[in-house]
């Protein structure tokens, strides 16, 4: 049997908040509510869907065919980390185990990537991508974006097959899933600063992002980390760093194609680095003074500058950082706006707003689809916040 201490190794913990400002019955109802979805479907490699509801609103027609039943490769990498940390290794592997197999079976290559997503439920060979009917154009229709390779996504399944390798879970074969992985992301990423986006579209004529992520690097920098690929983590990091801007205390969201420096605020450009010790918690308070809402008493954290409103996923992460930073009471404030987004099932709801602008475009070119989250229950906000309220820093080196 493999205890909780194994469990949780190459999983940074900070000290426990469930009990204090989440209340285990609320985590356990977030980490078992991905639980009882795995054990909804035969035994096996399975991923969960990022939208567990089918999604029929006709305000969300653009949202909701291509997501009705994807599976995205961060929020499931996510998920298994919440399970691990939730002492539930064996369904974690499950979803581990599924992006091995898909990693593996690629419809289209052989070199070690990992889509933005696959086709929710079991995964077996061959492996399914996401897509829906169109009915207006009568035929198959698959997204861009969930068929294309991006490095954030890439990073964190890293981050979940090393977890998972340093609690001695199939220890072998993620590890070599994850140096394959990050093969991956060195041969096809890496730019003169930092790692650059991936690629976007449809084989075999994809699209290079050649955007760089501080987000994005930040992830690459820890699971560069936790494979001991000293080079490649220190050259992630550097990138990171490199977008502080030391007159407004935060960082930037990184450098748009052209190479110009991205203006953009946003919560995960600014907490993961302090989360992954790229950043000190001196980013905490500008960035709540920028992004927090409501404005005059922040209770949560929108996504970027462009968002008028709570994003759910981000507050929770926000919460983590203000619990590491000592902050407890406007920590517990953040973790009674997740509880209140509670959705069916142990899902969360993306925002308490119908609709939330992110400030980002999905896709290269000017005509790039504007990113928008729409009041859901999700999948990503739900391991977020499980891991938030278990205290548990999956970005911790």
């Amino acid at each position: 049997m493999i205890g909780r201490r194994a469990l949780l190794a190459g999983v940074v913990m900070a000290p426990a908040v469930g009990r204090a400002a989440g209340g285990v019955s609320f985590v356990d109802g977030l980490v078992g509510g991905m639980r009882r979805q795995l054990d909804a479907l035969p035994p096996g490699p399975a991923l969960l869907a990022s939208y567990p509801d089918r999604v029929a609103n006709a305000a969300f027609a653009r949202f909701a065919p291509a997501n009705d039943q994807a599976a995205y490769t961060y929020d499931n990498a996510l998920a298994g980390l919440a399970l691990l940390a939730g002492g539930h290794a064996l369904h974690a592997a499950r979803i581990a185990d599924a992006l091995e197999l898909a990693q593996a079976h690629d419809p289209n290559y052989t070199d070690g990537r990992l889509r933005n997503a696959y086709r929710a439920g079991p995964v077996a060979i061959p492996v399914a991508l996401p897509g829906w009917w169109d009915g207006a154009a009568n035929r198959w229709a698959e997204d861009p974006y969930q068929v294309g390779s991006e490095t954030g996504p890439i990073a964190w399944a890293i981050l979940l097959w090393t977890a998972l390798r340093d609690a001695g879970v199939n220890s072998d074969r993620y590890d070599d899933a994850a140096g394959k992985a990050a093969d991956w992301i060195v041969v096809n990423c890496r730019g003169a600063h930092g790692f650059t986006g991936g690629v976007f579209g449809f084989p075999p004529q994809q699209d290079r992002l050649t955007w760089v992520s501080t987000e994005q690097n930040t992830d690459c920098a820890v699971a560069f980390g936790r494979l001991g690929r000293r080079a490649a983590a220190a050259h992630a990091a550097a990138f990171v760093r490199g977008m502080h801007d030391p007159a407004r205390g935060l960082f930037g969201a990184g450098l748009t194609p052209a190479g110009a420096r991205n203006g953009l605020i946003a919560a995960d450009a600014n907490l993961w680095p302090y989360l992954a010790g790229l950043g000190d918690e001196a980013v905490i308070a500008p960035i709540l003074a920028t992004l927090g809402w409501p404005r005059d008493r922040p209770a949560g954290i929108g996504f970027s500058a462009a968002s008028e409103g709570v994003w759910t996923e981000g507050t929770a992460f926000a919460a983590l950082a203000l619990h590491l930073a000592g902050d407890a009471a406007r920590a517990g404030r953040f973790f009674a706006t997740v509880r209140g987004e509670a959705a069916p099932d142990g899902a969360l709801f993306t925002t308490p707003a119908k609709q939330l602008a992110t400030g980002l475009r999905v896709g290269p070119g000017p005509d790039a689809e504007i990113f928008n989250y729409y009041r859901v229950p999700a999948l990503a906000p739900a391991a977020w916040a499980a891991l938030a309220m278990l205290g548990v820093n999956p970005l911790g080196r």
